[in-house]
């Protein structure tokens, strides 16, 4: 099984009543954790939709920074 852990910041959320649109973008920095993040991931985007009516509608926050692991789906 594979794993890769990216760090992304969360750069706007905006509501449109029944969704909200989460905009990403990979994190940038030159010293420790995200400096090495970084060197492995210079630039990303990630843009979600989350229906309102669930838990994870009201997670994500504007300025602050989150960790995403991509795995492997076995089929």
């Amino acid at each position: 099984m594979s794993i890769i852990k990216a760090k992304f910041k969360c750069m706007s959320v905006a509501d449109f009543g029944s969704y909200k649109q989460v905009q990403m973008s990979a994190i940038y920095g030159q010293e420790g954790e995200s400096a090495d993040f970084a060197k492995a991931t210079p630039y990303g985007e990630l843009k979600i939709n989350i229906d309102s009516g669930v838990a994870a509608s009201n997670f994500f926050n504007p300025c602050k920074e989150y960790y995403l692991t991509f795995e492997n789906c076995e089929q």
